[in-house]
Formats: C-alpha cells, sequence, structure tokens
C-alpha cells in the first residue's frame, strides 16, 4: 500500500489540527500540503516503525518546527473561536502540540511521546505547562463531587497545580447542590455512583438547569452513561484514571469554553 493510501483517511483529522495549531485555515493547509510534497519527493521520511496516524502527525510536526509560514486568513470564524485560537496561540509551543495532540486529537500519552520525541514523563510535564499557561488565562474554582478520598486527593492535586482553586470537595449529591448554592463553580469533576446511592449524573442534571457550566465525569462505571441512546456528556474519563489525560481534559473543557447543557447532563 502506497504512503497516500496509508495517510488519505487521517488527513482531514491532520488538517484540523494543523488549522488549530497555526491558528488560520489557509496557514494549516499550506503546512499539511509541504508535508505532501515532502513525503512525495523523499517516501522514505515517513516513519514505517510507528502507526500510520502516528508516523503521519510525527512527520508533520517535523514541517511545522522547522520551516516558517505566514498567514493571510481572515477573522471569519465566531467570536469564541477566535477567542480559543489566541488562546491556543498564547501557549508555547511544545505544551500546546502535547495539549492539543492529547485533548483534541486524542492521542495517548505514549503516541504523543513517538510523535513528539520525548518521553512519556515530559509528556506529562508539557500537559502540566499548557495548564498552567491556560489556567493564567481562565483560571477557575472547581467543585469535586467524588466520595472516594484518595481520588478526591488526586483530583484536588491536579486542579491545583494547574493554577485552579478547589471549592469543595462533596460526597454526595445533596452536599454537591449545597455546594453550588453557596458559590457556583467554574467547573465540576463528578464521580457517577456516589457514598449514599445517590448519583452525580443527576446532580449535574440539576446544577446545570439552573445555569451551564463545564462538567467531566470520572467514574468506574462509563457504561452508565455511554449507552448510546440518548445525548451523552461531552467528557468523560474511566476510572482508574492517568493524571495526563485529567490535566488535559480540564484544560481542554476550560480552554474551549465548553458548557454542558441540561439535556447532556441528564444522559
Amino acid at each position: 500500500m502506497s504512503i497516500a493510501q496509508t495517510i488519505r483517511v487521517h488527513l482531514p483529522y491532520l488538517r484540523r489540527f494543523a488549522r488549530t495549531l497555526t491558528g488560520a485555515q489557509q496557514t494549516g493547509d499550506a503546512y499539511v500540503a509541504t508535508l505532501l510534497e515532502g513525503l512525495i519527493s523523499t517516501p522514505s521520511d515517513f516513519p514505517t516503525y510507528m502507526s500510520p496516524r502516528t508516523a503521519l502527525y510525527h512527520a508533520f510536526l517535523k514541517v511545522w518546527n522547522s520551516v516558517r509560514l505566514d498567514s493571510n486568513d481572515g477573522d471569519d470564524a465566531t467570536s469564541s473561536l477566535l477567542a480559543a485560537q489566541r488562546r491556543i496561540n498564547s501557549i508555547s509551543s511544545l505544551p500546546r502540540q502535547a495539549f492539543l495532540l492529547v485533548a483534541v486529537e486524542g492521542f495517548t500519552s505514549a503516541e504523543t511521546a513517538a510523535i513528539l520525541e520525548v518521553d512519556e514523563q515530559d509528556v506529562e510535564k508539557l500537559l502540566e505547562v499548557a495548564g498552567q499557561e491556560i489556567a493564567h488565562q481562565v483560571a477557575t474554582n472547581v467543585l469535586i463531587i467524588e466520595d472516594e478520598l484518595l481520588i478526591a486527593m488526586d483530583l484536588e492535586t491536579i486542579v491545583t497545580s494547574l493554577g485552579h482553586s478547589v471549592q469543595e470537595v462533596a460526597t454526595t449529591k445533596s452536599e454537591a447542590l449545597s455546594a453550588v448554592k453557596r458559590k457556583k463553580p467554574g467547573l465540576i469533576l463528578a464521580d457517577v455512583k456516589l457514598a449514599d446511592g445517590s448519583s452525580g449524573l443527576e446532580a449535574a442534571k440539576e446544577i446545570v438547569a439552573e445555569g451551564e457550566v463545564p462538567i467531566i465525569f470520572i467514574t468506574a462505571y462509563p457504561e452508565k452513561v455511554l449507552t448510546g441512546e440518548r445525548p451523552e456528556p461531552t467528557f468523560l474519563i474511566s476510572k482508574p484514571f492517568q493524571r495526563d489525560t485529567v490535566m488535559a481534559i480540564i484544560s481542554q473543557a476550560l480552554f474551549f469554553d465548553t458548557k454542558a447543557h441540561p439535556r447532556i447532563a441528564a444522559a
């Protein structure tokens, strides 16, 4: 199979990544075109020891990090997208790449490490830097709804390491609702199954009925959320979780101002 046939299915996603990374569709496409021209002239530059998708992004970032193309795009996006793009552009280059690879493109830490040619431990550090730079722009107070003490402590450590503040830790639906009445959070991390048999999903449903807020569900029971039969939450992390995954998803939820709507939280 030729390189063109191998990578064709991944090109739309690479274009999305390139546009987000560069901040402009025209410039992003120009980088992709430069990559493809290079692979046509020197196909040996395509690393065959990686999976095709990982190899494609690795090759693309080789181009991105070695060639500078100017953007001539107009501001044809919505104001919210433009605001998010400005925030992306303010993140240091390598942390930005790691953040987008994990949070937007869905690569694992190992795949991201291979793409960036760094150790997996370095990926976590890069995500932490990205998260801190994001928090500098959109720092907020976080409500944690979690009944397992050690997990709640881990989440608190992650939240504060990114520069956010923990508003409260609630272990039941009633505690969560009381916490929101005292102060509206800017982000919620919620387990699904709580200490007294109550539901984090039901708590989230009632919370967002009063006003939209980003919610990340962190649960050992993803099947309770991902039923495929009704609208589902935007962000779901399975237990046991990886620290870098939680950091990336927190940053993504705040960075792109992704709010939970009542019909989604009700899933």
